[in-house]
């Protein structure tokens, strides 16, 4: 076996790092990843650091969709709404088709729906196409809403309850087959372009023009002078910049075992009883699991790192979903649950009805913070936050990010015709080879042992864990279960998968140790020309 270059950028601690940059971006979720991926493909020097890993923060506990922005809509929100269909549209057919895909669902009409709702709903749908039209996605992508007798939402949604069903709506929505693999993805494609991206980095103070950092594996400061600093850490913002002021809330969701509604492979949007315009989506996955959510409650104190879903959130949902389906649900059926805070904009009202637009805000000390948004959005808030480093700075060029495609993009059809794996297909498109054609390098194994699920109803594979090593920064199990893939979420399968995820370490740690690392300090493991 020989040792392959060029190594990841992706790092874990401060080893190496540059003290001088243009730029250094604090936070590695979602927005942050792409702020470091604007700024690099403006010509600028990064580093981006995270206290923890990527995706730690609310990137991770999302519903994993690409929404159009249709409760935006609902709420008056239209440039929002409008905002939001056009970055679903940028991802799905030009940035991350190989991380996105066209989701069916369904709105079912009972015997309880009125006539008033009926139309509301039908006419929603029809304006989130309208806002589909109007960011020029295309219809082959996302297809219009249309009616569905009850024979056929019965076919599409095997399970609903029979009684008092009259049929309902299929619309389509987009959604991704992970949102930690997206911001990691992000971040590669910014490491591959030349921005140190560091984990296990935490910010102790910083200004608009230097950061004091500790390293969190080794305990020893670190200074770094720059010439703009962006804060995207956020729902967290606020503990960085005093002058940024939120209102977090929980949005809370169950994981279920497909089989718990079996032969359910369209979503369902399960109307909230009493409400006109409240929805419970059941959303199936790829894995073999369902997501129930989502919750809006607002957060009062200090933040936890990895927030916590209470009972009440739990009973809620479960009862929400129960009412539409046939099969009762009991707590006994829930086998993992996540929760997310969200970083919303002081205003009043409720949280569930304050607006998910983004503000870019400047410290007194120059402190350049991106705040707000949505998942979706990630990209065109990195592009407005660095629109104003680049005007009280003059740094960097125009943004080009929108037609940049991330590493393993292609178009559908390609992808289609791809002959590795279908799961390595939908993780990481183009570079599946890379993914497999590493693992067989770094650890000398065949495809079969490198293939093979992890578990039984894991089917997370080996060559995935190792490339979450060798590629993508993962320092421990936790980083490989948790964030690189999502077995983490059931606590049963964390279990089953945690011997594997200990090998990927050690196969990498062992091949590391007899070929050594090169200048940068990465581990062995890329294909030359891939990053």
């Amino acid at each position: 076996m020989t040792a392959v270059t060029p190594p990841t950028r992706i790092t874990p601690g401060l080893t190496g790092a540059p003290t001088d940059v243009d730029v250094v971006v604090i936070g590695l979720g979602v927005t942050g990843a792409g702020v470091a991926l604007d700024a690099v493909t403006r010509g600028l020097s990064v580093l981006a650091v995270d206290a923890h890993d990527l995706a730690f923060g609310t990137s991770r506990w999302s519903s994993k969709l690409v929404h159009g922005g249709l409760r935006y809509l609902a709420h008056g929100q239209v440039g929002v709404a409008m905002e939001s269909a056009t970055e679903r549209g940028v991802l799905m057919e030009v940035t991350a088709p190989h991380l996105t895909h066209a989701m069916p669902y369904v709105v079912p009409f009972t015997s309880t729906t009125s006539r008033a709702q009926r139309a509301l709903t039908r006419a929603g749908l029809h304006a989130g196409d309208g806002l589909r039209r109007g960011a020029r996605t295309s219809a082959d992508t996302l297809p219009p809403p249309r009616r569905l007798s009850t024979t056929e939402i019965l076919r599409m949604a095997p399970g609903l309850r029979a009684a008092g069903l009259s049929g309902g709506m299929l619309s389509w929505d987009g959604q991704l087959e992970d949102d930690a693999r997206l911001v990691t993805t992000i971040a590669r494609t910014a490491a591959g372009r030349g921005a140190h991206v560091r984990t296990r980095a935490r910010v102790l103070a910083a200004t608009g023009t230097s950061v004091r950092l500790r390293d969190e594996l080794t305990g020893a400061p670190y200074d770094v002078t720059a010439r703009a600093v962006v804060n995207a850490t956020g729902v967290w913002a606020g503990d960085l910049v005093d002058e940024v002021t939120l209102r977090p809330s929980r949005g809370t969701h169950l994981v279920l075992r497909a089989d718990t509604l079996p032969g359910l492979t369209t979503a369902v949007f399960a109307p909230v009883p009493g409400e006109t315009n409240r929805f419970v989506m059941v959303l199936p996955q790829p894995d073999g699991t369902l997501y129930v959510g989502l919750t809006d409650e607002p957060v009062e104190g200090e933040l936890p790192d990895v927030p916590t879903p209470s009972d009440a959130e739990v009973g809620f949902l479960l009862d929400v979903v129960a009412a539409s389906f046939e099969r009762p649900l009991h707590r006994s059926d829930v086998v993992g649950a996540y929760a997310g805070l969200r970083p919303l904009l002081h205003a009043d009202g409720a949280t569930a009805d304050l607006s998910r637009k983004h503000a870019v805000l400047t410290s007194r000390t120059g402190v350049v913070t991106v705040v707000g948004g949505k998942l979706t959005t990630y990209r065109k808030m990195a592009q407005d936050a660095l629109d104003v480093v680049h005007e009280r700075t003059g740094l960097g060029g125009p943004c080009v990010t929108a037609t940049l495609p991330l590493l393993g993009a292609a178009p559908r059809p390609e992808l289609a015709a791809l002959e590795q794996p279908r799961r390595l297909v939908r993780r990481f498109g183009t570079d599946a080879a890379l993914v497999l054609e590493t693992a067989r390098e770094v650890t000398g194994l065949g495809d079969d042992e490198l293939l093979a699920p992890l578990a039984d109803g894991v089917p997370v594979t080996l060559a995935e864990l190792v490339f979450g090593v060798t590629h993508e920064g993962a320092h421990d199990a936790a980083d490989l279960l948790d964030r690189r893939t999502r077995v983490g979420l059931v606590a049963a399968d964390r279990a089953a998968a945690l011997p594997a995820a200990e090998r990927a370490l050690a196969l990498v740690a062992a091949a590391t140790s007899r070929f050594g690392t090169d200048e940068s300090g990465g581990r062995p493991g890329s294909v030359e020309g891939a990053d």
